[in-house]
C-alpha cells in the first residue's frame, strides 16, 4: 500500500484518474460545449472515487489495523486509550510497521526473560529440594536406627544423637540463609549504617577462623595498615561479608596455602582485596557464583557442609550497601575477591 497516510494515497489515485480521463478528452472531443461539460462530469467522477477510497481504506483499517493496535497498545476492545482513539487514519503505513515490529522484538524478548526465569526456577527449586533431602534422610535414618533397638546402645545413641544434631543444624542453616536473601532482596532488612575501622573487624574475623585456618593449614594474612581505615557501613553484615568470604576460601584451599587481605583507597570508597592460592574458579563456572546454591566443587561444599549460599548473600549485603564485588580466577592457581565500601565521612 506504498508509505503514504490515508487521505493522501486516496487523494492521489483519485488524481491520476481525474488526469489520465483528462488526456482521454483532450485527445478526442473537440467541441467546446462537450468539453466542458465532459470536465464536469471527470472531475465529478473523481471526486466519488476519491470520497470511495478514502471510505474504503478507513474501512480496511478498522476492519484489519485496529485490532493490531488494540493488541499491541493493550487497550480494550471498545477502542480508546485515557479517552482518546489509538490511531490516527493519517498515520503512515509504514509506521504502522515499525510499531507492530517493535511490538513483536519486545515480546520476543520477553518471552526469552521468561524462560530465563523458569529455567533459574527449576533449578533453584531443585537444589532447595536437594539441599534439605540430604539432611532429612539422614535424620530419618538415625531416628529409624535408635527406635530399632539402638536408643538401649550407649554406643549408638549418643552418637546418632549428635549426627542427628549435625543434620538438624544443617537443615536451620539452609532455612536461615533463604530467609536472608529474601528479606535483601524485598529491600525488608535495613543496613544500619555507622562509620568504623574494618581493619579490627578483619582482624575478628580472622581469630574466629584461626581453628579451622589451622586445621586446613592455611595462613590468614592482612596487608600491615599504618593508621585507621575508616567505612561507613552495616558493620554486622560486612563482618559476615569478611565472614562468607574467607570460608569459601578455606573451604576450597590448599594445604600449606594462604589467605590474604588487602586494602586500596580509591578516593570515595575503599577497596578490599582478599587473594588466595587455592583450586580456583574456571571460567564457565565464574559468571555463575553468585547464584544460590551454585557451586565449583560439589562434593568437596556438601562433605564441608556448605550451604551454597554464601556468595549470594554476599553480593546481595554488598548491593543493599549500593557497592559492587567482583571475581577473577585462574584455576590451579587462585581466586581474588575485591569489593568497595563507602569511606566514612570524618569531622
Amino acid at each position: 500500500m506504498g508509505s503514504f497516510p490515508v487521505k493522501k494515497r486516496a487523494f492521489y489515485i483519485s488524481l491520476v484518474v481525474c488526469i489520465i480521463s483528462l488526456a482521454f478528452l483532450f485527445l478526442f472531443q473537440h467541441t467546446e460545449f462537450q468539453w466542458y461539460g465532459n470536465i464536469f462530469i471527470v472531475v465529478l467522477f473523481s471526486l466519488i472515487i476519491y470520497i470511495f477510497l478514502n471510505f474504503s481504506f478507513k474501512n480496511f483499517i478498522e476492519k484489519n489495523i485496529e485490532p493490531i493496535y488494540k493488541v499491541i497498545h493493550e487497550v480494550p476492545s471498545h477502542g480508546e486509550k485515557n479517552g482518546e482513539k489509538i490511531h490516527n487514519y493519517e498515520k503512515d503505513t509504514t509506521d504502522v510497521k515499525k510499531e507492530v515490529q517493535e511490538w513483536a522484538n519486545n515480546k520476543t524478548q520477553e518471552i526469552s526473560r521468561l524462560k530465563n526465569l523458569e529455567q533459574y526456577r527449576k533449578e533453584f527449586l531443585g537444589n532447595v529440594s536437594h539441599e534439605l533431602k540430604t539432611p532429612i534422610f539422614n535424620i530419618q535414618g538415625y531416628i529409624l536406627t535408635l527406635l530399632d533397638g539402638g536408643l538401649e546402645d550407649p554406643k549408638i545413641n549418643k552418637l546418632f544423637l549428635k549426627r542427628t544434631e549435625k543434620s538438624i543444624d544443617r537443615m536451620i542453616s539452609i532455612v536461615q540463609d533463604l530467609s536472608s536473601i529474601s528479606k535483601l532482596e524485598s529491600g525488608e532488612v535495613k543496613m544500619r549504617m555507622e562509620n568504623f575501622d574494618i581493619v579490627p573487624l578483619v582482624k575478628e574475623v580472622f581469630e574466629l577462623q584461626s581453628m579451622t585456618s589451622h586445621e586446613c593449614e592455611i595462613k590468614l594474612l592482612m596487608e600491615p595498615v599504618k593508621k585507621p581505615i575508616m567505612v561507613k557501613a552495616d558493620r554486622k553484615r560486612i563482618m559476615e561479608v569478611i565472614t562468607n568470604l574467607v570460608t569459601n576460601a578455606l573451604k576450597y584451599g590448599k594445604r600449606k596455602g594462604y589467605i590474604k587481605i588487602s586494602f586500596y583507597d580509591l578516593k570515595n570508597r575503599v577497596m578490599i582485596e582478599m587473594k588466595d592460592n587455592g583450586i580456583g574458579i574456571s571460567q564457565d563456572d565464574l559468571p555463575r557464583i553468585f547464584e544460590r546454591f551454585y557451586r565449583v566443587d560439589k562434593s568437596r561444599s556438601r562433605e564441608q557442609g556448605g550451604t551454597g549460599l554464601g556468595l549470594s548473600i554476599v553480593k546481595h549485603i554488598l548491593e543493599a550497601h549500593n557497592q559492587t564485588i567482583n571475581v577473577k580466577s585462574v584455576l590451579d592457581e587462585g581466586t581474588t575477591f575485591t569489593f568497595t565500601l563507602g569511606k566514612a565521612k570524618l569531622l
